[in-house]
């Protein structure tokens, strides 16, 4: 979408409609296109203002709180293990829960990085 069509709030609920109405979108973008198509109007708003997504989120959360409730999954190739240490442990475990793994007996942070990057060759068979 270009910078002008961006200021003009019908052309950002267009976009948004022909975006949800593409057929390759996965699970999780349909959940949230489901979710915006009754209220485009307000997303669409906040959007055409400049205000930031995380922003929008906020202020539509009273109306719909499923929207930004909607979690995307972690992607993990390429990640060194300084960007592993910036993620929480719930996200390292659903990591591992993703690749199909458990990590029996890890406590520390450090046991959960350590077993992502040993399983790390389990994610590209997926």
């Amino acid at each position: 979408m270009e910078k002008a069509d961006i200021k003009k709030k019908p052309m950002v609920e267009k976009k948004m409609g022909a975006y949800c109405a593409r057929d390759d979108l996965g699970p999780r973008e349909k959940k949230v296109c489901y979710y915006i198509d009754p209220i485009k109007r307000d997303v669409a708003q906040p959007f055409s203002t400049g205000m930031p997504p995380d922003r929008v989120c906020k202020r539509i959360n009273n109306s719909n709180p499923e929207i930004c409730g909607v979690k995307f999954p972690i992607k993990t190739e390429k990640l060194e293990k300084k960007d592993l240490s910036k993620l929480r442990v719930k996200q390292l475990k659903s990591i591992l829960a993703n690749r199909g793994v458990e990590c029996k007996g890890c406590i520390e942070k450090e046991e959960f990085i350590k077993k992502v990057q040993d399983t790390e060759h389990l994610e590209q068979e997926l």
